[in-house]
Order: C-alpha cells, then sequence, then structure tokens
C-alpha cells in the first residue's frame, strides 16, 4: 500500500514505517488485520512519503493513542516543513508548535510563542484590561455624581457642565465577551468508603478472540482511575464489560454496595431520544433538585444557549449529540463516573474546566482520554491495558509517561544508527571482493562515466516500473512489477556503489 500509494521504492517505505514502529508483521501483514490506531499510523505514514512542504493536520490526536501521539511529535519536531496544526491538545500543541494563532470574537491573532505562553499572556491581557475598564467606569460614576449634585447650583453649574462634557467625551470599551463561559460544576453526591469496583479472575473479550486473561483489580471509592495503553489493546472492551455491556469470558466484576454508575460513551449519544429539544432532554436527566438557571448555565457551558438549546437532538450533529450527553451526566447525581475520552469534540477551555470539575468531584472516575494534559490533571491512578493483562500502574501518569517516552526514544535511537551505518563499516555476507585499482584518474573518469551512465538509465527504469506499479489493479501484474523494481533497485543500489568506489580512487590517484 504505501509503496503504491507513494511511488517510492520499498526502502524508503520501510524506513518513514519505521518511524511510527511500523515493523515486521505490522509492515508485512495485511492491512484489515490492523487496528484502527495502527491503520492512523499507516496514514500518516503514506502522507509523509509524498514530502509535503507544508502539513495541514486538523486534530491529529483524535483516537490516536499515547504512543503514536508522540511518535507524531517527534516527527513534526524533526520535520523541516511547516504544519498548521488545530488542535484541542494543550500538551501536543506546546510540543510540536512554536507560534499560536488564535481565533476568537470574529478576530483571528498571531502570537510569536507556544501555546500555554499565549494563554498566560491572554489571561494578563484580559485581567489588564479589566482594570482599566473597571478605572473609567469609577471615574464615570465619580462625574455622574458631581454633575447630579452640582448642575442646580449657579456657583457650580459652569462646572458641573464641565464635567458633563469631559462625561461624554469618556469612552468606555466594550467588555471582553467569548460567548458562555465554560462554567462546570461536577455532580454534588454523597461521598463514599471503601472499594468501588472488584475484577476478579476476570478474562475480557470476544468468543472467537480474548483480549486480557486473569484480570485482578480494586479500584476505592473516590479514586480517579485513568484507562491506558495503545489502541487495539483493549481499554474500551475492559471499560464495556465494567459496566456490563460486555460480557466476561469469564471470571466476575462486582461494584460495591450503593454504586450508581453514570456511561459515557459512543454507543450512549447514538441512541438519543430524537424528538426531544437540548433543554427538554437536560431536564429530564437533571437530579431532583436541580435548579433551572444550574441547567441553563451548563447547557450554555457545552455551547447550547439561546436557539441552540431549543433545537431537537433529530438535527444535531455527531459532536453536539457528545457534548450533550455529557453535560446531562453532570446534571446527575451519579457516584461513579465512566468516561471514554471525554474530551473529544469539546474546546481547551471546556476540557480545562471539565478536569477542575472532576478533580472537585468527591464520587469515583474511571476513564480513558488520549489528552496527556487533562489526563494528568484529573487522574490520580494508571490503569494500563497492555499485552493481555490489566494492572495497577505504580506511579503518577507522569512517570507513565516517562516510561513510554524512553521506551520510544530508544526505538529511535536504534533507528537512527541503523541508519548511520556506512557500507565499509557493515561486512556483508557475499560481499565481491574490491576491485583492482585503476593505475590513472584517465582510467577511473572514463570508467565512471559508464557508471553515471547507468545510474541515470536504472533510475529511469525504475521510476516507470513504479509509475506502472501504482496504476495496476491486476494482482498477478503487481507482484511481477514488484519483483521487477526490487531487481532494479539492487542493481542501482550497487551502480551506486561502484560510483562512490571510483570517485575514491579519483581522489585517491589526485
Amino acid at each position: 500500500f504505501l509503496m503504491r500509494d507513494s511511488g517510492q521504492p520499498d526502502w524508503k517505505c520501510g524506513e518513514v514505517a519505521g518511524q511510527f514502529e511500523l515493523k515486521g508483521d505490522y509492515l508485512n501483514g495485511p492491512l484489515s488485520k490492523l487496528s484502527g490506531g495502527w491503520q492512523t499510523r499507516v496514514k500518516l505514514a503514506a502522507l509523509l512519503l509524498h514530502d509535503p512542504n507544508l502539513l495541514l493536520l486538523d486534530e491529529p490526536t483524535n483516537f490516536l493513542d499515547l504512543r503514536t501521539q508522540i511518535l507524531l511529535e517527534h516527527f513534526l519536531r524533526d520535520h523541516r516543513a511547516a504544519a498548521l496544526v488545530v488542535s484541542h491538545d494543550r500538551s501536543f500543541l506546546n510540543s510540536t508548535c512554536t507560534h499560536t494563532l488564535d481565533l476568537s470574537r470574529g478576530k483571528l491573532t498571531s502570537y510569536p510563542g507556544k501555546i500555554d505562553a499565549f494563554l498566560e499572556f491572554e489571561k494578563e491581557s484580559r485581567a489588564r484590561f479589566e482594570r482599566e475598564r473597571e478605572a473609567i467606569l469609577t471615574k464615570r460614576r465619580h462625574l455622574e455624581d458631581f454633575v447630579a449634585r452640582n448642575k442646580a447650583r449657579a456657583a457650580t453649574a459652569a462646572l458641573a457642565q464641565s464635567k458633563a462634557k469631559m462625561l461624554e467625551k469618556l469612552e468606555l470599551p466594550e467588555a471582553i465577551s467569548d460567548g458562555p463561559s465554560a462554567n462546570i460544576r461536577a455532580p454534588r453526591i454523597e461521598p463514599r468508603k471503601g472499594i468501588a469496583l472488584r475484577c476478579k479472575n476476570l478474562s475480557i473479550g470476544y468468543p472467537e478472540r480474548e483480549i486480557a486473561s486473569d484480570v485482578q483489580l480494586e479500584i476505592d471509592h473516590g479514586v480517579r482511575a485513568a484507562i491506558v495503553g495503545d489502541n487495539g489493546q483493549g481499554k474500551t472492551t475492559f471499560l464495556r464489560t465494567v459496566v456490563d455491556s460486555l460480557k466476561p469470558l469469564s471470571g466476575e466484576v462486582r461494584w460495591g454496595f450503593g454504586c450508581k454508575l453514570g456511561v459515557y460513551a459512543q454507543h450512549v449519544y447514538t441512541s438519543l431520544t430524537e424528538n426531544y429539544t437540548v433543554i427538554e432532554y437536560l431536564r429530564s436527566q437533571a437530579a431532583r433538585g436541580k435548579k433551572e438557571q444550574e441547567i441553563l448555565d451548563l447547557a450554555g457551558a457545552f455551547l447550547f444557549s439561546g436557539p441552540a438549546a431549543k433545537k431537537t437532538i433529530s438535527v444535531l450533529s455527531g459532536g453536539e449529540r457528545a457534548r450533550l450527553c455529557l453535560a446531562a451526566l453532570l446534571l446527575s447525581d451519579y457516584n461513579i463516573l465512566i468516561l471514554d475520552e471525554p474530551g473529544n469534540h469539546l474546546d481547551v477551555d471546556t476540557i480545562e474546566a471539565l478536569a477542575d470539575a472532576l478533580v472537585a468531584y468527591e464520587g469515583t472516575v474511571i476513564f480513558t482520554s488520549h489528552d496527556r494534559h487533562f489526563t494528568n490533571k484529573v487522574a490520580s491512578c494508571i490503569v494500563e491495558v497492555r499485552e493481555g493483562r490489566v494492572i495497577n500502574y505504580s506511579g503518577q501518569y507522569k512517570a507513565y509517561l516517562d516510561k513510554v517516552n524512553e521506551e520510544i526514544e530508544a526505538g529511535e535511537r536504534e533507528l537512527s544508527s541503523q541508519r548511520t551505518k556506512l557500507p565499509a563499516e557493515v561486512v556483508k555476507p557475499g560481499k565481491p571482493a574490491p576491485r583492482a585499482a585503476f593505475k590513472n584518474d584517465k582510467e577511473a573518469k572514463k570508467q565512471l562515466k559508464i557508471v553515471e551512465k547507468s545510474i541515470a538509465q536504472l533510475d529511469e527504469q525504475k521510476k516507470t516500473l513504479n509509475a506502472q506499479l501504482m496504476n495496476t489493479s491486476n494482482a498477478t501484474e503487481a507482484l511481477r512489477l514488484h519483483n521487477e523494481v526490487t531487481a532494479v533497485s539492487s542493481q542501482l543500489a550497487e551502480a551506486e556503489d561502484r560510483w562512490v568506489e571510483l570517485n575514491e580512487q579519483i581522489e585517491s590517484i589526485a
């Protein structure tokens, strides 16, 4: 697929694929057998093999696992071309982008720095603006008071009139407003003690395939557990099993007494009541005693204010439905929240407000997220799903991140060392003995021209074969062309080695 999509030779495709850890069976096996996360790696490799000088990436981290995110970050940091990235993932933006573009209030602002620095600058600017505005309001009140007290008195009427003119000239800047602010409150619940979830001798998966076995896990009330691991390892399968939407293959899942589960996942927001309006649905889901203003405030925080709150669910997009389900969950009285990628479809401010709300929440949270900033802020416990095991990871999320980074960097160092080895330093089995040196540079230069002509012909032949390979849909013909490309590539490599050897001999004679 990579060779036919890009027209690049197998070695080049392998080199770029290797940057995304596509090796062995992942590289040589059928695409259909790869999980969604690994297929995304293939798509990224295919994109980069075209050697673009401008990358436009719209939410590239959505649904990417942690390891793939880091691999993409490392690539973008070393990539010399320009990149324009739209993302709500602050950690990803901080790691990859050197400049920030902010689109708000109908204006696009360019800031020559990273997003964290920009957000701090914006916060300071807003505070300064509000101080200046408050100072003008105070001055206006003083002038209005002076005019009201002195305009009727003959002795001070002229002065009052002068102050009135000053008041007319005093311009009050409009208050900064980005629309609804993300004012999110977590459900208020009675805190509980003891074990919230116990998994004993648990095996999860499907009748035809086991995902993980011998799961022995306990999660206490009040814990905020992040479920981490690469795509395809079974995070969602584990969550579906503990909420009983997928039956365990064996073993048991047991929730503590009095646990009330609220679940946010894709299958939840695809089955909403179509004829409800947004506000009607939120009212129906709100816990008893919730005031109308609380419901309206939370709706506004999730971008359902004014006319948007009166939309019927049938006309909502997938992202709007997801936001609606999350808002409904936060109006409830659940003491256990199960959240699968809650940050998708939310902007940076709302994600930050949601993280603050979950930290203040006194119940138990079990969640998955590919947003490192969000996970680092919320998680108090890490559960890793990897290679058929589900285990409590001893350490904070930052320590887990460091471990993954070390593994990736070790792989990149190995790949780099393989790439930089010179042919002269590597003894290859079956390599022919060095050819006899020429007596003078005239003979060597004559031979060099012959080799250069051969290289040009082989290169042209290879381009033609690659073009044919890209355009054929016949499997037999594709295999024949692939074999021919491989043979020509081998001849071309030998010719290029010979060219280097001849140039070294000419320099030696000189």
